[in-house]
């Protein structure tokens, strides 16, 4: 039974492999994945059993190289094998394993540290200074050349890469001691004054971003607002000269316009109004954090239901005036109606879900391994 069942498997990933050529090559990619994996594993726990400064001398750069370039396999697997090299140091720079996962934004090698229950030994490594007198919180605030290519890798958009900026100064100032906040580099500035200098451009480059789409979503939802509320005056198919009433206030069709013709209006002015509010924002260091990302959700949301309930008025419209209670004309209508509100959705919901996720999701900090805790 059991040969008929790997004879089973077999000729299935077969099949696969013939029919679809992708299969084959995601099951190499992930078969060469784990087969590197497993030979880490087994040179990191046999470097572990050299004598200490043997040890030393093999896995500090390879922890340095990992850590700017972004491999968190390699800094897990050596800080499991020998915990103790949480605790290396750049010998050029007297920066800390810590610190340089600061300084180069690899969260996945900054949350290894909340794996271990050493709060007093994580506020000193990140206190600890290096030869320019930084700190932590300076590290987390410096964002150089490299710093910037990582940061666009990450998220491509400069108002998610500002918020992300600030997510990391935030952290970083949660694990600082107070007395160390306020501390001076060589260049006399403290982390504050580095954040502020260092991110001017970025700043800059968001607020455009900003301005640019509420501006041109503001002229969106302020168009579907003067529509739907012409469509609420003029009801469709006319009034009875008698009592005023539509004349086709029976039909559900019509009760379906007018509850989709409403919400296009509330919600288009209230896309309207969080637009204003992002244009007229101050655009300050801190605003990027909650305050701007929270309007532009909100205003893409109201934006796509604005859209969403037009076209169902629309649809609605069309059906009263020439459905004729003829079922199939729904087809083409529903077809029709659905292209602008899909292209919309498909070309901005990418965006937002990721800063819906930034901005309200559980965030790139604090996340445990998969491993046991270290220590």
């Amino acid at each position: 039974m059991h040969s008929f069942i790997q004879s089973m498997l077999l000729h299935s990933q077969k099949v696969d492999d013939f029919t679809v050529p992708h299969i084959k090559c995601i099951r190499e990619k992930k078969l060469k994945h784990h087969h590197a994996l497993e030979l880490l594993k087994v040179s990191c726990t046999e470097i572990a059993k050299l004598k200490l400064s043997n040890a030393a001398r093999i896995f500090n750069p390879a922890m340095q190289d990992a850590i700017r370039m972004g491999m968190p396999e390699i800094v897990k697997q050596i800080v499991l094998s020998y915990p103790a090299a949480i605790k290396y140091c750049n010998l050029d720079n007297k920066r800390f394993i810590f610190q340089e996962a600061i300084l180069w934004r690899r969260e996945h090698v900054f949350n290894l540290i909340y794996q271990m229950d050493v709060g007093a030994e994580l506020m000193r490594l990140i206190s600890l200074k290096d030869m320019s007198l930084n700190h932590g919180m300076h590290f987390a605030a410096l964002l150089g050349h490299e710093q910037q290519i990582n940061l666009k890798a990450s998220v491509p958009v400069a108002v998610l890469q500002m918020q992300r900026e600030l997510q990391w100064f935030k952290e970083v100032e949660k694990l600082t001691p107070l007395a160390f906040r306020e501390v001076r580099n060589t260049n006399g500035m403290t982390p504050a004054e580095v954040f502020s200098n260092t991110h001017q451009d970025l700043i800059k480059e968001a607020e455009h971003w900003m301005k640019d789409t509420a501006t041109s979503c503001t002229i969106v939802a302020a168009l579907i607002a003067a529509m739907a509320f012409a469509a609420a005056i003029t009801v469709p198919g006319g009034n009875n000269n008698d009592n005023g009433h539509p004349l086709l206030s029976k039909q559900k069709a019509f009760v379906i316009f007018g509850i989709s013709d409403a919400l296009a209006l509330f919600s288009s002015i209230t896309s309207v109004l969080m637009f204003l509010l992002i244009l007229t924002s101050r655009y300050a260091e801190g605003d990027f954090l909650h305050t701007l990302p929270s309007r532009l959700v909100i205003s893409l949301i109201t934006l796509f239901v604005s859209i969403l309930s037009t076209m169902v008025a629309f649809g609605a419209i069309l059906y009263l005036v020439f459905g004729d209670n003829k079922a199939w004309i729904l087809i083409p209508i529903v077809a029709l109606a659905s292209i602008p509100a899909t292209l919309f959705g498909a070309l901005q919901f990418p965006l937002l879900v990721e800063m819906i996720q930034s901005t309200y999701g559980q965030g790139i900090f604090g996340k445990k391994s998969d491993h046991a805790p270290i220590g």
